[in-house]
């Protein structure tokens, strides 16, 4: 049974329609709720597709969690060979590594990211492998990167809701969110070599940082292969969405990117909004049977039981739609085996949402379990009939 409370008044009120797949212009897209990871829309979000300049995204918050913003990175030749869109610095040039965070995110340089690469990771490869290793820890399992910037590359590929997930790690849980949203909210920077031998400027191409109130981070992207594609974070009211958009277009289209996003964003905000509960009933029984387990002679029990209880309060917020509806399950085994010690795990309480689970509790032992060994019923006889 659950007593819901609305935490946040309606803006807009409820009743906006989900979008229907064919009113989006992307191949693939996501609606995210950036605090869960919790997919609230989406359309064809599990295809494996090349992210273009997207890509950069990871290669930003990696260089800020393993770098120095004021470290030195030369230009290489490598570097300096990148295609267009670029910075165009020559080889053997200088440059501070916060500056080129600006070169890479405001206007998506590709010899920035290669120069980005090599100091971080020792080489292209080697920051690949940095890449692929946060990756998987962020629980990204369909997506592969190969390159630092995003230019089409066999075996270079992600998805709209895992590009959905990392870009909600580096705006609301990485230990690097802050440096993150002030790069990418710039909307313009100057700075210059090392040596001070030329004077450079960037803007930013996100337009859609200034299209709705609310949005604080994003990326934009394009290769032939890929498409237009973007990503995008909002915050309001407490609630976080990303969206993320693949293949939206080529040439000739390069709006098309603004409506789905538009869309995708207005259907979040009009439709969920989050709930406080109290659930006053999990089925959590208040004892468990305990094998082995030493029981007191005084209280009659045929068999050792212990107490148990949940290890947080039974209370949880969740961002829904007014007619989604909470279900709890419990996952606990049929009995303990002694000893148990108070505060021991030995068992779940998972709250879903349709098919995702929004959070798990666990169930704890309240009290402790000694074994019945020998020592035990030797100790035990003495004190009963010896003793008293």
């Amino acid at each position: 049974m659950l007593a819901g409370l609305i935490l946040l008044a309606s803006v807009n009120g409820y009743g906006e329609e989900e979008p229907q797949p064919q009113e989006l212009y992307s191949r693939a897209a996501v609606l995210l709720d950036g605090n869960s990871k919790r997919v609230l829309y989406g359309k064809n979000e599990t295809e494996k597709l090349p992210m273009a300049s997207t890509t950069k995204i990871m290669t930003c918050i990696l260089a800020l969690e393993h770098g120095d913003l004021s470290q030195e990175c030369e230009v290489s030749s490598l570097a300096a060979a990148a295609p267009k869109v670029k910075l165009g610095a020559p080889a053997g040039r200088r440059f501070l590594l916060e500056d080129l965070l600006y070169s890479l995110m405001l206007e998506s340089h590709n010899d920035s990211a290669v120069v980005i690469a090599e100091a971080i990771g020792g080489s292209v490869e080697g920051f690949a492998v940095l890449m692929n290793r946060k990756a998987e820890e962020l629980g990204l399992a369909d997506t592969s990167f190969v390159t630092p910037n995003g230019l089409d590359a066999d075996g270079h590929y992600t998805t709209a809701a895992d590009l959905a997930k990392l870009m909600s790690y580096c705006v609301a849980e990485s230990p690097k969110k802050e440096e993150f949203l002030t790069i990418t909210q710039r909307q313009s920077y100057t700075f210059s070599d090392t040596g001070q031998n030329g004077s450079y400027s960037v803007v930013n191409h996100n337009a859609f940082l200034n299209m709705m109130d609310g949005v604080i981070s994003g990326k934009t992207g394009f290769t032939g292969n890929a498409g237009y594609c973007y990503v995008c974070a909002l915050e309001r009211e407490g609630r976080l969405f990303v969206v993320a958009l693949l293949a939206c277009g080529w040439p000739g289209n390069r709006t098309w990117k603004w409506f789905d996003t538009r869309l995708l964003l207005k259907y979040g905000i009009d439709n969920y909004r989050y709930y406080e509960e109290q659930v006053d009933s999990v089925n959590l029984p208040q004892t468990l049977s305990v094998e082995q387990g030493a029981y007191d002679w005084s209280s009659g029990e045929t068999e050792s039981r212990v107490k148990i209880e949940s290890g947080h309060s039974l209370r949880i917020s969740t961002l829904r739609r007014e007619d989604e509806k909470l279900r709890v399950r419990v996952k606990l085994p049929e009995k303990l085996e002694a000893p148990v010690s108070k505060g021991e795990t030995i068992g779940i309480i998972e709250y879903w949402l349709e098919d995702f689970c929004v959070r798990t509790d666990p169930v704890i032992v309240a009290e402790s379990a000694a074994k019945t060994d020998q020592r035990w019923y030797f100790r035990e006889v003495l004190e009963q009939f010896f003793m008293k």
